[in-house]
């Protein structure tokens, strides 16, 4: 499955922005699906992970509250829905996806080793 995120762009802090994942090749409706960031100069961060069904959704500390993942199968699309942004939410974001069928550990989400595709990133970048 490729997968291209998008929506990024220049906000300034307490502003919101909307990602979106557009997959193609394959139908996500059966594999779960997740948000990464790296920051300049900083290592990855896990965002959050969503399930193929959407029930179970995962968010790494740095999202909890501000930031809630959604998919529409129908679309073959995944979205973040990020508010209250603040200047250290600056990173390049990635949306990723297993290749198959299945639950997916939070331990494996959270380390990105559960996760076999990755997209290019899109840019957000937060002013003060």
């Amino acid at each position: 499955v490729q997968l291209q995120a998008s929506g990024g762009g220049l906000v300034q802090a307490g502003g919101s922005l909307r990602l979106s994942c557009a997959a193609s090749g394959r139908s996500v409706s059966s594999i779960n699906m997740g948000w990464f960031r790296r920051p300049p100069g900083k290592e990855r961060e896990f965002v959050g992970a969503i399930s193929w069904t959407g029930g179970r959704i995962t968010y790494g500390d740095l999202a909890k509250g501000r930031f809630a993942i959604s998919r529409d199968n129908a679309k073959n699309t995944m979205y973040l829905q990020m508010n209250s942004l603040k200047v250290e939410d600056t990173a390049l974001y990635y949306c990723v996806a297993t290749a198959s069928t299945g639950s997916l550990s939070t331990a494996s989400a959270m380390s990105g080793k559960g996760f076999d595709n990755w997209g290019q990133g899109t840019l957000v970048t937060v002013s003060s």
